[in-house]
């Protein structure tokens, strides 16, 4: 089994399998929690680190603009421009022309709108495709779930990622989506954690995983200024 490595130091080790470490390749993630716990921070260095590899990278951001996230990212030493220039990194921002923020759209960059699933789904095809040129074997990262639920009906959304994580995977992407606890309602929120292959719940103290493969364990974690790093961990 083929696996992706996942750039948390501690949680790849934790998550080997068939003496390979991270996230078996082609799979969906969530990465879940309450506000302020690193669920932005996971998706950055998840994105990040196979950039860092040369793996071509789809990143749609919904609560930060490209400048925000830039800046986001450049405060842990992670600067993007590089792999924007190497066309590996494809940027989709739904938050920036619903701020009044006019930026330009480029070959690597396309704004939409967080309140038109789908136009987003529209940009979400484009982006795969550019990506998909590159390797097809790439991550996608959506940052994060929790704007489009305050924006849109919760089944609209609902029926948004399920459309976009089939279609992500059909290409063979490694795919990370992260979510605010609590934002949608407990139905709503089982059903995501049901259409997803692994889950990664974050409290602010501890990361806890079960993935597809039925592997189970938790682990401390905290937040520095390189990201998150894991802490003594076990396989529960």
């Amino acid at each position: 089994m083929s696996m992706v490595e996942t750039g948390i130091p501690g949680l790849d080790e934790l998550l080997s399998l068939n003496d390979g470490e991270g996230f078996p390749q082609n799979t969906t993630t969530l990465v879940y929690g309450p506000p302020k716990v690193g669920k932005s921070i996971f998706s950055y260095q998840f994105a990040y680190h196979g950039l860092d590899l040369k793996e071509p990278c789809l990143y749609i951001t919904t609560d930060d603009g490209i400048k925000q996230l830039t800046q986001n990212m450049m405060d842990f030493g992670w600067f993007l421009q590089g792999f924007i220039d190497e066309e590996l990194l494809y940027v989709i921002d739904s938050i920036s022309s619903l701020s009044g923020v006019r930026v330009e759209n480029t070959a690597t960059y396309a704004s939409s709108k967080i309140n038109d699933p789908t136009d987003l789904m529209v940009k979400v095809g484009l982006g795969t495709r550019f990506v998909f040129k590159k390797s097809n074997e790439f991550r996608s990262v959506f940052d994060s779930l929790t704007t489009p639920f305050v924006f849109n009906p919760e089944p609209m959304v609902v029926r948004f990622l399920k459309t976009y994580l089939r279609r992500l995977k059909e290409a063979g992407a490694t795919v990370l989506v992260n979510y605010t606890e609590g934002v949608a309602s407990p139905g709503t929120e089982r059903i995501l954690k049901s259409i997803v292959d692994n889950v990664i719940m974050l409290d602010g103290s501890y990361m806890t995983f079960k993935s597809s493969y039925d592997l189970m364990g938790t682990a401390k974690y905290d937040i520095t200024d390189q990201g998150i790093v894991l802490g003594e961990g076990e396989i529960l």
